[in-house]
């Protein structure tokens, strides 16, 4: 195993390192908190439930601007397995075709670490002194990237559980642990099942305190005022 990673060249390894910081800056990019400052002048993280997601966005800015937040934080997960899977497949073609690098076993391991880079960017921006907010669309944008039947069912369940409870913080939860469910349905490499359920599990940590709220009774539903705590 050592001996196999010897032979690995140096380009692989910046490549490697610069696809994962690709990855990381387009899930940190903070866009509630970008449309909150072009929009009302303002930081979204001092009003509402101070989180700067899409749920806080509807309750500060409005309905459009929250759908474009909510659009752009999918399309930022998305963007960063795309980017990652070019940056391989051209590298391989210009630096790795001579070398021992075989794209199709290392390519789903290097997009599995893209895609949790990307749902860390969300959740801990440098933008934002490595504060955010839970990664569910930034999550959803990666599963629909990496397998859109996953990402189209989670979706799904989602607006389920949303049109039933009208709480976000519970039906991102519950479209996380779909998504798990639902990737070991569909024959997916296996890097690609560890991302879900990592991400998924990451989602549902980051929800930790919106946990404590809904045993609680106390979790705020949509159109309800949010409390001090950070929803979503």
């Amino acid at each position: 195993m050592n001996k196999h990673v010897e032979m690995i060249p140096m380009d692989f390894w910046i490549v490697f390192l610069a696809g994962l910081a690709g990855a990381y800056l387009f899930g940190s990019t903070p866009t509630a908190y970008l449309a909150a400052k072009l929009l009302k002048g303002i930081d979204i993280r001092e009003h509402g439930s101070k989180s700067v997601g899409a749920t806080n966005a509807l309750r500060t800015l409005g309905k459009w601007p929250a759908l474009a937040v909510l659009l752009v934080d999918v399309l930022k997960g998305a963007t960063a397995i795309v980017f990652v899977r070019w940056l391989y497949a051209w590298s391989y073609k210009t630096s790795f075709d001579t070398s021992p690098i075989d794209l199709e076993t290392w390519l789903p391991w290097v997009t599995c670490l893209a895609g949790l880079a990307a749902l860390v960017g969300h959740s801990r921006s440098v933008w934002l002194n490595f504060t955010g907010g839970k990664s569910a669309a930034t999550g959803l944008g990666v599963l629909l990237a990496i397998s859109w039947p996953v990402g189209l069912g989670a979706a799904m369940a989602f607006g389920i559980f949303l049109a039933v409870s009208r709480i976000v913080s519970l039906s991102s939860m519950l479209a996380a642990l779909v998504a798990i469910a639902l990737v070991f349905c569909v024959e997916h490499p296996l890097p690609y099942q560890l991302l879900v359920v990592a991400g998924g599990v990451y989602v549902i940590v980051r929800h930790r305190v919106n946990i404590q709220r809904l045993l609680s009774g106390t979790e705020p539903r949509i159109g309800q005022s949010a409390s001090e705590t950070p929803t979503h």
